[in-house]
């Protein structure tokens, strides 16, 4: 009997020893992804761009800004930045933009901005700049007439492209 009984307790413990075991370890599962990232910034708004002059016998002097800067991060090769106008630009009047392309990247210069977006640097690959610059050039011709003061929100954005 008391043999049976050393077996039960011998057993019971390598029971208890193995349910001991089972909880050193328990394994997880994680799951991990890395989304599309795409983002662009401006800096702030450029200064008012007052035609106010013009060299006699010629048209109205044309006006430049060149205090904004943009930032871009994208982790996705091919990809590049348009811009827009929200509505069109009055008859004969102008805005053009340029922006400074990030390394790697292909500036399409002085575009006329509509309100079809445009490509304004191509090019772009896996990257994360700031302090980009931006330059907005207005111009009017005589045949504009004096143009209330007015505002267009120009819209860059990190489309897909080459």
């Amino acid at each position: 009997m008391r043999k049976l009984f050393v077996l039960a307790m011998v057993a019971l413990s390598a029971v208890a020893a193995g349910n001991a075991c089972a909880a050193d370890n328990a394994p997880q599962t994680i799951t991990y992804q890395v989304s599309a990232i795409n983002e662009i910034t401006v800096s702030g708004n450029p200064g008012a761009l007052i035609v106010v002059t013009a060299v006699p016998g010629a048209q109205p002097t044309a006006v430049t800004d060149a205090t904004t800067t943009y930032a871009i991060t994208t982790n996705i090769a091919t990809k590049k930045i348009t811009g827009a106008i929200n509505t069109a630009m009055p008859a004969n009047t102008s805005l053009k933009v340029t922006l400074v392309a990030p390394t790697g990247g292909t500036s399409s210069g002085q575009v006329t901005l509509t309100a079809s977006a445009q490509d304004l640097v191509t090019g772009i690959t896996t990257l994360a700049e700031s302090g980009l610059g931006i330059s907005y050039n207005f111009s009017a011709t005589l045949a504009a007439g004096v143009v209330a003061s007015a505002q267009k929100t120009m819209t860059l954005t990190v489309a897909d492209g080459v």
